[in-house]
């Protein structure tokens, strides 16, 4: 087995992957490809010596991958005398000796150089195109780094006699020749999206040559950091409370322990009740940024509540009153400037209230005999849809003029779609359609086999949560129009209750039961993973603040809004119950 080359001096801190450095003497003898240096210098290594390189013991396959690993993270922290003494005593090589020689011509921009080891790579790859590729990435940064330093003729040679020839990839070629017209280096770097010529951009380089070499030829770029990212990662995804934004850097976690959040960390806790409405709460919903709670209440009156940013308590900010059916519904307009109130089923007004003012811009009533008890913004936030189960499907501008209506359509809930366009209603046969204001056009999206008492639809427009009566908590994927998953533990009879998603990334569900509970799971989880008691009677809505993850509302037939939050005065070293381990 031959030497790796290391001795070689090169450009590879930079690029998180290295060769091991092993040096070569005309006085030392090669064992498993590593040289073992001798007692007197004649090149024979002496019997204790060649015994007990004898009696090492032979590495695992995964044992060498490991100290593979640990070289190359060593060596991108300069540590490279450290990579000599592991690869010597281990027996391993950290990569193949051609490789390293291919890796030190990219990085010095020895082009012709590269190509050449490039054939003797051949080889060592399993599939037959990848030359051509890995060419075409060789020849594409000569060509730029040429541009870039004013010699035009010689980039036209290589566009036109080493790159075109391979006639690979032609519509990048076209792309490569409008390159030519660049005024300066400044230009190209910004057209091309390139580093400019240097180290940066030949790393860049070998992160997508290394791609078309297998790992015992040349190991992947940062391959360590790699397996302990997704190690992190899937330890956060399994667990089931974490509610905290990702990050992506190792710096900001222990890898000496593995990844835990406690329950107590999780909106688990009555942190304030709220007990200004003097009759049951129908609906609860945050604001858009987080900073207001609005309730309706049968009692006639909208409450809008200031989250305090820094305590998370909830202060009476405004009282909205006159609305004489009570108020089941509510919705905030995308830039929460306007809350529109609807009532119960025999409420054929609709209310538009001026949040910050306090002043009521609009009441609409298209009919006495209309029932409006449910409403959606449009996206562009100058119009909105409503409608009821008596067959009334508007849409409307900001001041009630009716713009457009569907006849026939007994609605039980609405959502409009990012697109504009496209609204979605739950209606009195069990299904969801989505309805096209502009073609009049519909489809049906979703069928269930018992009524839709209401949905709500995730940010990105993928999922749409439905409670179900007599069912429960049912998770479909619109776009592929598939029940995903449902959800158990909840007590869904024919009362409307509203769940929601919550949490970083909505990876939560939240849903009122009559049970007088407040059930969460997580999104994957069928199973609840927090079970909330503190109402007395009937949960009917629940809303998580999309801004403030830590925290949530719940609103009950026994007049109150409960906020949740993390445990009061939280130890992190205390114990948690639930899951016995330390946090």
């Amino acid at each position: 087995m031959q030497s790796n080359g290391a001795g070689q001096d090169s450009e590879l801190s930079c690029l998180n992957s290295a060769q091991n450095g092993e040096s070569s003497s005309a006085g030392g003898t090669h064992f498993n490809g590593l040289l073992v240096s001798t007692n007197n210098g004649n090149g024979v290594a002496s019997g204790s010596e060649v015994g007990s390189m004898k009696k090492k013991k032979r590495l695992s396959q995964s044992e060498e991958d490991v100290i593979r690993l640990i070289g190359q993270h060593l060596h991108g922290l300069g540590l490279n005398q450290t990579v000599d003494l592991l690869m010597q005593e281990s027996g391993c090589r950290l990569e193949h000796t051609s490789a390293t020689k291919f890796r030190n011509n990219v990085m010095e921009g020895e082009w012709e150089k590269a190509e050449n080891d490039l054939n003797e790579l051949r080889a060592l790859m399993h599939s037959p195109n990848a030359i051509v590729r890995m060419k075409f990435l060789l020849l594409q940064q000569k060509y730029l780094e040429y541009l870039e330093d004013g010699k035009v003729l010689e980039a036209l040679q290589v566009l036109r006699g080493e790159l075109t020839p391979l006639k690979y990839n032609t519509d990048r070629i076209h792309v490569l020749s409008g390159y030519l017209m660049c005024s300066h280096a400044e230009d190209l770097r910004a057209k091309a999206e390139w580093d400019g010529k240097g180290a940066n951009s030949r790393c860049r380089l070998l992160d997508k040559l290394q791609t078309y070499l297998p790992p015992s030829v040349m190991l992947p770029p940062r391959r360590l950091q790699t397996l302990l990212r997704q190690a992190v990662e899937l330890q956060r995804d399994r667990c089931l409370y974490h509610n905290t934004k990702l990050d992506s850097s190792l710096d900001s976690v222990s890898l000496l322990l593995d990844h835990v959040c406690s329950r107590k960390q999780f909106p688990c806790y009555t942190q304030q009740i709220l007990t200004e409405h003097c009759n049951e709460v129908w609906f609860c919903k945050f604001s858009n940024n987080g900073t207001k709670l609005a309730t309706g209440s049968k009692d006639t009156t909208v409450i809008i509540w200031q989250v305090d940013p820094e305590s998370h308590q909830l202060k009476l900010l405004r009282t909205l009153e006159g609305h004489a059916y009570g108020v089941s519904y509510l919705a905030w307009s995308p830039d929460d400037a306007y809350l529109i109130a609807c009532g119960p089923d025999d409420c054929s007004e609709l209310w538009l209230w001026n949040v910050q003012t306090g002043e009521l811009r609009t009441k609409m009533s298209q009919s006495h005999e209309d029932s409006l008890t449910s409403v959606a913004w449009n996206p562009d936030g100058k119009r909105f849809v409503t409608g009821g189960q008596r067959g009334q499907f508007y849409q409307c501008d900001l001041d009630g003029n009716l713009l457009d209506s569907w006849e026939g359509v007994r609605v039980q809930c609405l959502w409009c779609v990012g697109d504009g366009r496209t609204v979605l209603a739950s209606d009195t046969h069990q299904r969801i359609r989505g309805y096209n204001f502009e073609d009049l056009t519909d489809r049906n999206i979703v069928q269930e086999d018992h009524p839709i008492m209401s949905f709500t639809v995730s940010k990105n427009g993928r999922l749409a949560l439905l409670n179900v009566a007599t069912q429960g908590v049912h998770l479909w994927d619109l776009q592929d129009r598939v029940l995903v998953r449902k959800y158990q533990g909840v007590t869904q009879g024919f009362y409307t209750i509203h769940s929601c998603f919550g949490g970083h990334n909505e990876d939560f569900i939240a849903s009122g039961s009559e049970d007088h509970k407040v059930y969460i799971w997580h999104r994957r989880s069928e199973l609840p993973i927090a079970e909330l008691t503190g109402h007395t009677r009937t949960v009917n809505c629940v809303s998580w603040n999309p801004a403030i993850p830590g925290l949530m509302a719940s609103a009950s037939d026994d007049g109150t809004v409960r906020v949740w939050g993390p445990a009061p005065f939280l130890d992190t070293q205390v114990v948690d119950g639930l899951n016995g381990k330390y946090r």
